[in-house]
């Protein structure tokens, strides 16, 4: 099997800053046990999967573990790729994920424009496996409908961050 692969660091213009995902275009659907190892081999938070269908785009996203109801940086990265890397002519991407529904991105010169669905945070109890999810330590903790968002003092503990993926993993959320 011939696939290709592209890596896109969202939200930054320099090499190796912001946030890496993988982008795998395909013509069909692959089984979801060859795509969950595609996103193990790439070892990135999250790897992007899209098959055109009629005027939009099917994506689908995949950690090293397991597949994912949305991820924000892998659509910005996917519309990027389409239109500097795969000639996509229009300034409007249509896609549409069977877990959340549409997810529409209008290109502007450079400038791509997300509009995703909304989610609530709320506050939780700061668990204990929640301190373990990584090597920094947060002072609060709140959880949406797939999210846990932990709270830290400094942006530098966050630069320092070395989180446990395979516990974030087993989390009821998406990371």
């Amino acid at each position: 099997m011939r696939l290709t692969i592209y890596q896109a660091d969202a939200f930054t213009d320099t090499i190796f800053k912001g946030n890496p995902a993988a982008i795998c275009p395909l013509k069909e659907w692959l089984p979801d046990d060859i795509m969950l190892a595609i996103a193990a081999e790439n070892n990135l938070a999250e790897t992007a999967f899209y098959v055109p269908v009629d005027d939009s785009f099917e994506i689908r996203w995949f950690t090293p573990y397991t597949e994912v109801d949305l991820c924000g940086h892998a659509t910005l990265a996917s519309a990027f790729v389409l239109c500097n890397y795969e000639d996509y002519p229009e300034n409007s991407i249509n896609f549409y994920s069977p877990r959340s529904g549409s997810l529409p991105v209008t290109v502007l010169e450079d400038k791509f424009i997300l509009n995703f669905p909304k989610d609530q945070f709320s506050e939780i109890e700061l668990t204990q496996e929640l301190r373990s999810a990584t090597n920094q330590k947060p002072l609060a903790a709140f959880k949406g409908k797939t999210d846990y968002m932990l709270v830290f003092e400094k942006q530098e503990e966050i630069a320092r961050m070395e989180p446990d993926l395979p516990l974030i993993a087993k989390l009821d959320a998406r990371g």
